[in-house]
């Protein structure tokens, strides 16, 4: 059995785990996440991924939890996974205008020693801008009730992007490198 257990169902982040040789056990988070915060995006995302990290803990009585929450921001709105099509419409002409901020808080549990690491990243993104038409034809072909800011960056969505300024894995859900340095400090080194 594996000794870090992803508190994820995301199969982008799955698939970053495995990008980096890495191998785990999935426990699906059953916490509701919090969508906003007086203290800002960055508090968000953290404790969104400490809430996910700790659910997965008392689930298991030994590892390392690796836990994420990823949301965009466009000037002071918070944009987290549109509730259905209609709305990720509504999101992608409204973030297809201006530069956004994605953010991702991380959340290591190492069950074994209690130590608890959390960090987050943030990334700006620049979007062509979109039509109403490439946005339907764009919505029509993913699940976009499962994107933070209803477009994928690794995916289709990525026809979307501009220039990105910053670590491009954090738009996709997970900072790798800042992960990494987590893990090594939890005794768990990629190499």
């Amino acid at each position: 059995m594996s000794r870090i257990i992803l508190a994820s169902a995301s199969k982008a982040r799955q698939d970053l785990l495995r990008q980096i040789g890495l191998s785990f056990r999935v426990v699906k988070s059953g916490v509701k996440e919090n969508v906003s915060s007086k203290n800002g995006c960055a508090d968000l995302v953290k404790a969104n991924a400490l809430k996910k990290a700790r659910y997965a803990a008392k689930k298991n009585k030994t590892g390392v939890v690796i836990a994420a929450d990823t949301l965009v921001r466009v000037g002071r709105r918070i944009i987290g996974k549109p509730k259905n099509k209609k709305e990720a419409i509504e999101i992608l002409k409204f973030i297809s205008k201006k530069p956004q901020w994605v953010y991702t808080g991380l959340a290591v549990i190492d069950i074994d020693s209690g130590a608890v690491y959390i960090d987050y990243d943030k990334t700006k993104i620049y979007m062509r801008p979109l039509t109403d038409d490439y946005i339907k034809k764009y919505i029509a072909q993913v699940r976009p009730e499962n994107l933070a800011g209803s477009f994928d960056v690794q995916g289709l969505g990525a026809v979307f992007i501009d220039r990105i300024e910053g670590c491009f894995y954090n738009v996709v859900g997970l900072p790798l490198a800042k992960l990494a340095a987590i893990l090594k400090k939890a005794g768990i080194d990629i190499f």
